[in-house]
């Protein structure tokens, strides 16, 4: 599971990822979660940032990571181009 971006902030790390079996998927998305979250988020990034499963978050936590996606949107659309392409992955790191 690539991670390709890493949200730092006082409270949470948040993980976004991708699965292995995206590589299938032709929708562009991202899989998010803090750390040992096993039921992760799933948000659609492409064509505009939606909530496709909660996962084990809560309606605060999900806020959160859908307003953390919509402003790095581009950056994750890159990561997925990249990572559909068979490039590699190189993670971001955002510390606040």
């Amino acid at each position: 599971m690539p991670k390709v971006l890493i949200y730092i902030t006082a409270k949470i790390i948040w993980q976004f990822l991708f699965y292995n079996t995206d590589y299938y998927e032709n929708r562009a998305h991202v899989h998010v979660g803090k750390r040992d979250t096993e039921n992760l988020c799933k948000i659609w990034l492409d064509p505009d940032i939606e909530l496709a499963k909660q996962g084990d978050l809560t309606d605060a936590q999900i806020k959160e990571v859908m307003q953390i996606a919509e402003i790095h949107k581009d950056e994750l659309m890159q990561q997925w181009q990249d990572f559909k392409a068979g490039k590699k992955i190189n993670i971001i790191k955002i510390k606040l």
